[in-house]
C-alpha cells in the first residue's frame, strides 16, 4: 500500500510541476517526460534481461549447495545470531544460509552476485510466510539490512574517482566504510524497534563488536596501502572468495553423490522464471522515477533544500552534493550519474565531490530493492519496510555529512 501511494505521488507531483513549467514557457517538458517513460521502460527490461543469466547461474549454484548440504551447515552455524534478529525463522533453517550469502556478496561489492542470492533468500522467506501478499518481519529486517548497503571495499566509487582525476582516489575509503557501518547498525536498531526485538543480548553485542573490530582492521590496512595495491587486492580477494564458494558447493554436491549438473539446471530454470517475474515491478518503479526526474521535480527539491540550508545559516556546500543522496534510494545509476556530475562540476578532490562519493557509498537503492525483492515473491503490503528503509538511508546520509566534515572540511 505504501509503494502504491509513493508511485501515484511521483506521477502526481511530476504532472503538477510539468504544468507549472509549461505555463512558464517550457514547451519541452511534456515531450521530455514521455521520452523518459519509454527510456525507463527500456532500461527496466534491459536490467531484467541482464539479470537473467546471472540469476540462472547463481540460482543453479545455490541449488547445488542446498542438495549438497552446505547451505544447511552454514545455516546451523549462523543460527545463534540469526534467530535473534529473525525470531520468526526456525533455528537452522536453510534460508539463513541464503541470507548470509547475500550479505557477504554485498559486503564484497559483488552486486551481480548479491541480487540473485537476495532473491533466493526472499523465496525462502516467502515459503515461511503465512500471508503471501504481506511482508513478514523477517523479510523487512532482511531488506532493511540490505538497503543499508554495508560494503567493506567500495571499489566502484574508487574507480570513478580515479577516472575523474582525483589525486588520492582511495581517500574516501575509510569515511565510506565508517558511514555504511553506521547506516547498517542504525537499520538494525530501527527495524528492531519496529518489531520489538531485544538487541541487548550477548550474541548480538558480541557480533557487533566483532564487526567493529574487523572494520577497524580493514581501516588500518587501508591506511597503510597505496591506491593501486588496494584496488588490485580488493578485486582479487573478492573474486577468489566468490569462486571458492562456487567450488565448495560443487565439491559438496559431488561428495553427496548428487547429479550436480541436473541440480544446477533445476536451479537455473528458477532463476530464469524469477527474472521474467520481476520485469513489471522494475518497469513500474523506474518509469515513475524517470517521470519524476524529467519533470524537473528533483531540481525544485534541490533548490528548496539549498535555500533552507542557507536561510538557517548552514553550509550550502552540503546542498550541492545532496542530489546524489536524494537519488540513491530511487536509482543506483541515477545516483552514480549525480556523483560523477558533482565531481566533474566542482572537482573530484573538492568537498562537494568527496561528499557525493560518501553519499553514493553510504546507502543502497531502497525503492529498487523493495520493488525487485518484494515483486519477485508477489508481496504487495510492505508494512513498515519503506519507512524503516528510508530512516536507515537518512541515518547514512547524516553520518556521511558528519564524517565528510571531520575528514575533508
Amino acid at each position: 500500500m505504501v509503494l502504491n501511494y509513493i508511485w501515484v505521488g511521483f506521477f502526481a507531483i511530476a504532472f503538477l510541476i510539468a504544468l507549472v513549467q509549461l505555463f512558464m514557457g517550457n514547451t519541452d517538458v511534456f515531450p521530455a517526460i514521455m521520452n523518459s517513460t519509454f527510456d525507463s521502460a527500456k532500461t527496466a527490461f534491459e536490467i531484467s534481461l541482464g539479470l537473467t543469466g546471472v540469476l540462472s547461474l547463481w540460482m543453479g549454484i545455490m541449488k547445488i549447495g542446498e542438495k549438497g548440504g552446505l547451505v544447511n551447515k552454514l545455516a546451523s552455524w549462523l543460527s545463534p545470531l540469526m534467530v535473534r534478529l529473525f525470531p520468526e525463522i526456525p533455528a537452522g533453517h536453510p534460508v539463513f544460509g541464503h541470507i548470509f550469502m547475500n550479505f557477504g556478496a554485498n559486503m564484497l561489492g559483488l552486486d551481480n552476485a548479491a541480487t540473485p542470492l537476495g532473491l533466493k533468500a526472499m523465496e525462502g522467506l516467502q515459503e515461511l510466510n503465512q500471508k503471501k501478499d504481506t511482508a513478514t518481519n523477517a523479510m523487512i529486517m532482511f531488506l532493511v539490512l540490505n538497503t543499508s548497503g554495508l560494503t567493506l571495499i567500495p571499489v566502484g566509487v574508487i574507480v570513478y574517482r580515479a577516472q575523474m582525476g582525483a589525486a588520492q582516489p582511495t581517500d574516501v575509503f575509510i569515511p565510506i566504510l565508517i558511514a555504511t557501518t553506521i547506516a547498517t547498525l542504525c537499520g538494525m536498531i530501527i527495524t528492531s524497534l519496529y518489531q520489538r526485538i531485544n538487541l541487548f543480548n550477548r550474541v548480538i553485542i558480541s557480533t557487533v563488536i566483532g564487526i567493529c573490530v574487523v572494520i577497524s582492521g580493514i581501516i588500518w590496512i587501508g591506511a597503510q596501502t597505496d591506491r593501486e595495491t588496494m584496488n588490485t587486492w580488493s578485486t582479487i580477494v573478492a573474486n577468489i572468495i566468490l569462486f571458492s564458494i562456487i567450488m565448495a558447493f560443487i565439491i559438496a554436491g559431488v561428495r553427496k553423490k548428487i547429479n550436480v549438473y541436473e541440480a544446477f539446471i533445476e536451479g537455473a530454470k528458477g532463476g530464469f522464471e524469477t527474472a521474467v517475474r520481476i520485469i513489471p515491478y522494475l518497469v513500474a518503479i523506474l518509469v515513475a522515477i524517470g517521470v519524476f526526474r524529467a519533470s524537473g521535480a528533483m531540481d525544485y527539491i534541490m533548490d528548496g533544500v539549498g535555500y533552507l540550508v542557507e536561510t538557517m545559516g548552514g553550509n550550502a556546500d552540503y546542498a550541492k552534493a545532496l542530489p546524489t543522496a536524494l537519488m540513491k534510494p530511487l536509482s543506483g545509476s541515477g545516483a552514480r550519474g549525480m556523483m560523477v556530475d558533482a565531481m566533474q562540476t566542482y572537482g573530484a578532490d573538492s568537498f562537494i565531490g568527496r561528499l557525493a562519493c560518501l553519499f553514493q557509498g553510504a546507502t543502497d537503492t531502497t525503492f529498487y530493492i523493495l520493488a525487485v525483492y518484494f515483486g519477485s515473491v508477489g508481496v504487495r503490503h510492505t508494512r513498515h519496510a519503506v519507512s524503516a528503509g528510508l530512516l536507515t538511508d537518512l541515518c547514512g546520509v547524516i553520518a556521511a555529512m558528519v564524517i565528510a566534515y571531520i575528514f575533508f572540511s
